[in-house]
């Protein structure tokens, strides 16, 4: 191969090769070729996002463990822990879907249970395109597919998420798999490091084959219209292996067989091995003719950069090694010693009997480029007064809304997902906050995800800030106090400058909303090139927040019962966005005066419901939609009268618009009193009685709309598998 095809084939640049040639000093070989293009791709090094993620709210005491390690832990007390990440496999997903999402759980999971924590509740975060999209019906069904086919099989529950529809992914879904695993009272935690000169390095789990070799260099680079080519580069998962893995790598764990421990991930063998040296600050010499394959003519450098699922990298005393091995046999898995930590930064790779590369760890992963690419801040948003045609036939209107497939019941997806094995589920994702007994303590974890694209489209910084708001307000509604978060940032091409200043702004105010809501950044997953043929996505600044409740009864998240008093709490200044229902019923861009973020109010609402949930039948933030839509998934069973809308707004605006931030509350009439007692010594937040719940089955708001809840339910629950029933 010529200099330009080896740099096109391994994905470097010109100014790459020369620094590669200098750390080596020498002419790279095939094999050092094939290691600097994985290392250095930008899914492993974050080389474009790196210099903007070093002052994120990553420290607190709550935080065991922070970025940096296959997952972020944190201490719940009384001796529970729990570790979680969140991460993409967006161009897999796209180019196989069924598979690209299986193996996105899969590798999450892994992440977790590396830590030693026993995986207990899994999320997704998942974009399509417009639903007429010709590409959509397929990427929707693969996707849910892999996520429900992998996570049903292996016994972890799907508990919550968030499917979104929107034409700037057309042709460039995202799939983000989130997994949290639970330590019990005295279990440990465990990490990627390979210590101890002189212990082995030991290969254990699934047989090595061909898929998804260079998959990281792939996931690392905007999409053309060479897909077809690329399917090899997307791995092939097996949940029932994973399953024996889980169990396996736990009993080792537990037996404390083991000093160090990776999942092997993106780029496989090298990605996980060369980290866990430069963690440790020691060398490894590996014999890769000693790695269990699938196939025997397979070379080294695609034993290298192998992303096979199901397969892990463990350091081990040579004391153990009997002991370790006899546990992976029992579990029918492979398992061989395939190398030894060595003294010094040095990385030796040898097959058949021959070293054919000796290179140190610190150029590739310590060293790796670092690039201040130039950025364009978007301005900042103006403050407009909202303005929307008018319309006679909001009761119309509403079930257009609601029947559309943004805002529908995602039930035909999470029905295929398997949500309460385990035992521990009380909530899951016909909520929108998941909630799962914690075994020990009896106490209360809540889980969700968050992001809303109309906000990313408005401005970028409110929306990295809203994607942390709204679901930290979400877990305040049913009594769950957010403790930490993880992210996953999804954006198109950082080489444009105004991609990466939505990268920059967004995370600016995602990282600002973590710190006033003290809530650590513990993992987290950067995602870059989500760009297909030019056209990048809206960034999307994806989160997995987690909390806790005390072994308290929380209220519903629907109305319960008539004769309840309605209120709606909002903090003072309330801003209002029209996004879905502009892009909805008028095919619009978002519009509004949301233009700032006020903390104490934020602050205030999510304190506020934290002190008196309890006074709550049932309570929700508003969201997408805005109140309509709100009230009318909350009165799926029991039906409203609304006899006042607050603020002098045009109905539409008051009805359907985006609030930041207010959420409606069921109060019976007995604890309405405290409530209206308790609002009085906070300056930054109004209750506003606004009607009730009653026994006739509809929605009534004023003259305005007036809807059979068996229409709002049929709207409402009209099946998102009709995008898909022409694939059956």
């Amino acid at each position: 191969m010529t200099l330009d095809q080896k740099l096109k084939h391994y994905r470097l640049s010109q100014s790459e090769y020369e620094k590669m040639k200098l750390a080596l000093g020498h002419e790279p070989s095939q094999i050092e070729w094939a290691l600097f293009s994985a290392l250095w791709s930008e899914h492993c090094s974050y080389k474009s996002s790196k210099v903007h993620l070093r002052g994120l709210f990553t420290k607190h005491p709550r935080v065991v463990q922070g970025p940096g390690e296959n997952a972020g832990v944190i201490d719940l007390g009384q001796g529970e822990r729990v570790a979680f990440k969140m991460e993409s496999h967006n161009h897999p997903s796209f180019i196989e879907p069924t598979q690209g999402a299986a193996t996105g759980v899969g590798g999450i999971l892994r992440d977790v249970f590396t830590m030693g924590a026993r995986p207990i509740a899994s999320m997704d975060y998942l974009c399509f395109g417009d639903p007429k999209d010709s590409e959509t019906p397929r990427l929707l069904a693969g996707v849910v597919k892999g996520v429900g086919g992998y996570g049903n099989c292996v016994g972890v529950p799907t508990v919550n998420g968030q499917t979104t529809f929107h034409k700037t992914y057309n042709k460039n879904n995202l799939v983000n798999a989130f997994s949290l695993g639970l330590f019990r009272p005295g279990e440990e935690v465990f990490y990627g490091r390979a210590s101890g000169v002189g212990n082995l390095i030991v290969y254990a789990g699934a047989r090595t084959g061909r898929d998804g070799v260079h998959g990281a260099a792939m996931a690392s680079e905007s999409f053309g219209s060479n897909l077809e080519a690329k399917k090899p580069n997307v791995q092939i998962g097996d949940p029932f292996y994973e399953k024996l893995l889980i169990e396996a790598c736990l009993e080792v764990m537990n037996e404390n067989l083991i000093v160090g421990i990776q999942d092997m991930g993106a780029a496989g063998l090298t990605s996980s091995t060369f980290e866990m040296a430069a963690r440790a600050g020691t060398g490894l010499r590996m014999d890769l003719s000693k790695v269990p394959l699938r196939e025997p003519d397979i070379s080294p450098e695609e034993i290298l950069l192998s992303e096979s699922q199901e397969r892990m990298v463990m350091i081990v005393e040579p004391k153990n090694l009997n002991r370790v091995v006899d546990v992976f046999k029992r579990w029918d898995l492979d398992c061989a010693v395939i190398g030894e930590i060595t003294s010094g930064d040095h990385v030796e790779l040898v097959w058949k009997n021959q070293v054919i590369a000796r290179v140190s760890h610190k150029p590739l992963v310590n060293q790796a480029p670092v690039y201040e690419r130039p950025f364009d801040l978007p301005s900042q948003p103006k403050k407009t007064e909202i303005t929307t045609p008018e319309s006679n036939e909001l009761g119309s209107v509403l079930l257009k809304v609601l029947k559309s497939p943004e805002m529908r019941s995602r039930e035909w997806i999470f029905k295929q997902y398997d949500q309460r094995v385990g035992a521990k589920t009380m909530s899951a994702c016909e909520s929108d906050v998941a909630l799962l007994r914690l075994p020990d303590s009896g106490r209360v974890l809540g889980m969700n995800t968050g992001c809303r694209v109309s906000v990313m489209q408005w401005h970028p910084y409110l929306g990295g800030a809203d994607a942390v708001i709204f679901p930290v307000i979400q877990q305040a509604t049913r009594g769950v106090k957010a403790l930490a978060l993880t992210d996953c940032l999804n954006f198109g091409n950082p080489e444009k400058p105004q991609v990466m200043g939505e990268f920059v702004s967004a995370l600016k105010g995602l990282n600002e909303a973590a710190t006033q809501l003290e809530v650590p950044i513990i993992s987290g997953n950067v995602s870059l090139y989500n760009e297909t043929q030019g056209k990048s996505i809206v960034g999307t600044p994806a989160t997995g927040i987690v909390g806790l409740r005390e072994p308290l009864l929380g209220p519903s998240h629907e109305f319960t019962e008539s004769a309840l008093e309605i209120f709606i709490l909002k903090t003072k200044p309330e801003m209002y966005l029209m996004g879905e229902f502009n892009r909805i019923v008028h095919d619009r861009e978002p519009q509004g005066d949301f233009t700032e973020i006020h903390f104490e109010s934020v602050k205030s609402i999510q304190k506020f419901c934290l002190e008196n949930f309890q006074h709550f039948e049932c309570a929700k933030a508003i969201g997408r939609g805005g109140l309509a839509v709100t009230l009318a998934r909350m009165c799926l069973s029991v039906g409203a009268e609304i006899v006042s809308l607050d603020g002098p707004r045009n109905p539409q605006v008051s009805l359907f618009a985006e609030r930041f931030y207010s959420v409606v509350l069921g109060v019976k009439k007995a604890k309405a009193e405290r409530l209206k007692q308790a609002i009085e010594k906070e300056r930054h937040l109004e209750l506003v009685p606004i009607g009730k719940t009653q026994e006739a089955l509809e929605l009534k708001i004023l003259n305005l709309i007036k809807v059979n809840l068996n229409d709002v339910k049929t709207a409402y629950s009209e099946n998102l598998g009709g995008l898909v029933e022409n694939l059956a």
